[in-house]
């Protein structure tokens, strides 16, 4: 029976059987026991599913996965450590030394310091475009070595609403899959891959967990990527695995090839496992995902329209307001909302941010984002500052901005915060 998505969200993945745990089973256990070698041997052989060892899997996060996924409505999924572990994976399970990548440059800071200057050390290079681009500027990116393009459905900071048919539409028609980083919107406010996107990452840590509480990563694969169209391009996934006998993922996998090479070789090899206790506290948390979605979006509104008319608020960044540059593509492929992430600028620019952080008593100022608390930071000098102003500028980010994740309280009361802090400079 199909359900809507906030059914999914309390009741896909975990499916006890009678006389089971009515609640998902938290399996704090690094090992598991089996009576015979030969099955073991079958396990690492992959020629059989089971568990074995908590670094690749474990029963907890794969029903968390399996609800994610569910979410997402793809073919497979696993959990990772974070959501730059996702990131990280998702890229190199099809790419290597002397390959290129095509990305979005709106992209979070710390996103952009790992493909630009950790991937690019591993010898993967990158061309950045502006999600903004032209379809020919996007196409004229593309090289002969080129393994993928990489954007995320709503830029963090900068709020830019990704054109995914425009960026699918790219990397089909050279071939590559569309990976979209879906963080921020979450698959309540947005779903990639009905829009042609090809795999889909997340940071759990977000909106996902929404408490604060457990970091964590997912990827989740639609299925639909022919990679045996295009064979030589993918080796990886298409040719033997000396490492396990020789196994070919797409003949002996099909949809689920990228999930399994994922898990079985990069976590194998990595670790980049999250613990299954986060895993579990994690799907508590996703229970309430859809209503969090709902109420986060509606605050955002409101906090956004207080905003676009305060003498002292020079700019608002928000695609829920019609003004926006982006509100078309968000009515388009965000109906429903965005999320509950709101940037903008005050008089005085950089010289005043500071002052009015500081000067907030609901909102703190923290690293984090999405939480049912809100929050506020400052990009330029914390999660972007690696970056130079044009860099910023580039992705999206003026080097001013203020990025306010607002919360689950009483709008009112974040509003009242707002205008006090406001008043002071």
């Amino acid at each position: 029976m199909d359900q809507n998505i906030d059914t999914k969200c309390v009741q896909a993945g975990y499916q006890p059987g009678n006389g089971e745990p009515r609640t998902l089973p938290l399996i704090q256990s690094t090992t598991f026991k089996y009576t015979t070698s030969e099955q073991m041997g079958r396990l690492f052989d992959l020629e059989e599913e089971g568990y074995f060892y908590t670094r690749l899997q474990n029963p907890t996060n794969d029903q968390v996965a399996a609800k994610i996924c569910a979410l997402e409505g793809g073919a497979a999924a696993t959990l990772t450590s974070s959501g730059q572990a996702a990131t990280f994976l998702s890229i190199f399970n099809i790419c290597g030394t002397g390959d290129h990548i095509v990305c979005s440059s709106a992209l979070y800071g710390g996103t952009y310091n790992l493909i630009s200057v950790t991937m690019k050390r591993m010898g993967i290079d990158c061309t950045f475009v502006h999600p903004d681009c032209s379809p020919s500027q996007l196409q004229a990116a593309f090289k002969p070595n080129t393994k993928a393009l990489f954007a995320e459905s709503l830029a963090n900071p900068a709020m830019i609403v990704l054109d995914f048919e425009k960026f699918a539409n790219a990397a089909h028609g050279f071939g590559v899959p569309l990976i979209v980083d879906n963080t921020f919107p979450t698959p309540i406010n947005c779903r990639p891959f009905e829009w042609g996107a090809d795999i889909v990452t997340h940071s759990t840590t977000k909106y996902m967990d929404g408490h604060g509480t457990t970091v964590g990563g997912a990827i989740v694969d639609s299925g639909n990527f022919d990679w045996e169209s295009h064979k030589d391009r993918f080796p990886g996934l298409t040719t033997p695995d000396d490492s396990y006998h020789g196994v070919i993922y797409t003949q002996r996998f099909g949809k689920k090839a990228y999930i399994t090479k994922a898990v079985a070789q990069l976590m194998r090899d990595l670790g980049m496992i999250p613990s299954p206790a986060n895993s579990f506290y994690l799907n508590t948390h996703l229970e309430s995902l859809a209503v969090r979605m709902q109420r986060h979006c509606s605050n955002a509104q409101a906090v956004a329209e207080y905003l676009l008319v305060h003498p002292k608020v020079t700019w608002v960044k928000y695609p829920g307001l019609p003004s926006d540059e982006h509100y078309s593509l968000a009515q388009k492929y965000l109906p429903d909302g965005s999320c509950g992430v709101v940037s903008f600028g005050v008089t005085g620019g950089r010289e005043q941010i500071s002052a009015f952080t500081d000067n907030l008593q609901l909102a703190s100022i923290v690293t984090h984002v999405a939480d049912t608390r809100t929050c506020v930071l400052y990009p330029a000098g914390t999660t972007h500052r690696q970056m130079s102003d044009e860099d910023l500028l580039a992705a999206g980010v003026r080097p001013d901005l203020i990025r306010l994740s607002v919360g689950i309280e009483n709008h009112e009361d974040i509003i009242n915060d707002l205008d006090q802090a406001l008043d002071r400079l």
